[in-house]
């Protein structure tokens, strides 16, 4: 298969990146895992190509106690394997082992992943769970998207077509707070049949005070949840099957080839209490380390 043509520009700052993205009807090459297919299936046909791995300054990955600041050209592999990252907001490491294979975390982007914005990828689910942004820039200027306006629908986002996504920004995890991930796919590597990231919080006491959990694969777009009151309850019996049956009842996926909505809602319900589990006594191992 061969993609449909296009005229392909290589910019080599921001500035010439956005001046080829103006006018509309161009696409971004990053890591290309998810562009190329599509390209070579002619499910996409952009007038033009606008390759920005030559463009200075967008591989970064910056760590402070705020959170974490991922640049549009920082690798998964390099992601999942900072450990400044990892201390400061768990949760990315956590999804990022389950995305595709090492080959594909060779080469892929964080930041792609979330502009792609496939409802059954790991990381939009992440940045909607931990209410992280993403800074988008455009000839016009910059402006920074919260991930609960970002994702519009499937492999759809509120980004116009005349803008880069330049960074996105995972905030940290706080004193007594515990992350989890867990996913079901057919084959190890394949889009999820679903999957959740769980951040539960704990308060001195090392009692449940928040609980929510994001979802891949059961919804259009990135599914959060606020699963406080039945996770609270659950910590303090130590059965957590309430919490997967109040979000089965949350939940209405569709069925596809790969898996009935029914499946799938049992599903997602038994990822839920695994990873909620694990969430909050990683809070608990977290606070005594």
């Amino acid at each position: 298969m061969k993609p449909p043509p296009f005229d392909y520009r290589a910019p080599c700052t921001t500035q010439e990146a956005l001046d080829a993205l103006a006018g509309g009807g161009a696409k971004v090459l990053a890591g290309g895992q998810s562009l190329i297919p599509l390209l070579n299936m002619r499910l996409a046909a952009p007038a033009r190509l606008v390759d920005i791995n030559g463009v200075a300054g967008l591989d970064t990955v910056e760590v402070t106690g705020e959170g974490v600041r991922v640049g549009a050209l920082a690798r998964h592999a390099r992601v999942e394997r900072d450990e400044r990252a990892a201390a400061v907001q768990p949760l990315i490491g956590q999804a990022l082992r389950h995305v595709a294979h090492p080959v594909i975390r060779n080469r892929g982007t964080v930041v792609g992943s979330l502009a792609h914005a496939d409802p059954a990828a790991e990381l939009p689910a992440v940045l909607a769970v931990l209410g992280g942004t993403v800074e988008v820039a455009s000839a016009g200027g910059r402006r920074a998207v919260a991930a609960a306006d970002l994702f519009t629908g499937p492999l759809e986002s509120c980004l116009d077509e005349d803008e880069l996504a330049l960074s996105a920004f995972f905030p940290a995890a706080p004193r007594l707070t515990g992350t989890a991930f867990a996913e079901t796919a057919r084959r190890h590597g394949d889009y999820a049949l679903a999957g959740v990231a769980a951040v539960v919080a704990l308060d001195d006491d090392l009692r449940v005070t928040s609980a929510r959990a994001g979802y891949l694969g059961v919804a259009g777009v990135p599914l959060v949840l606020d699963l406080s009151e039945p996770a609270e309850s659950a910590a303090r019996t130590g059965d957590w099957s309430a919490v997967a049956a109040y979000a089965r009842e949350r939940l209405d996926p569709d069925g596809d080839i790969h898996a009935g909505a029914g499946y799938r809602r049992h599903l997602a319900g038994v990822l839920t209490e695994r990873a909620l589990r694990a969430a909050a006594r990683d809070a608990v191992q977290r606070e005594a380390r």
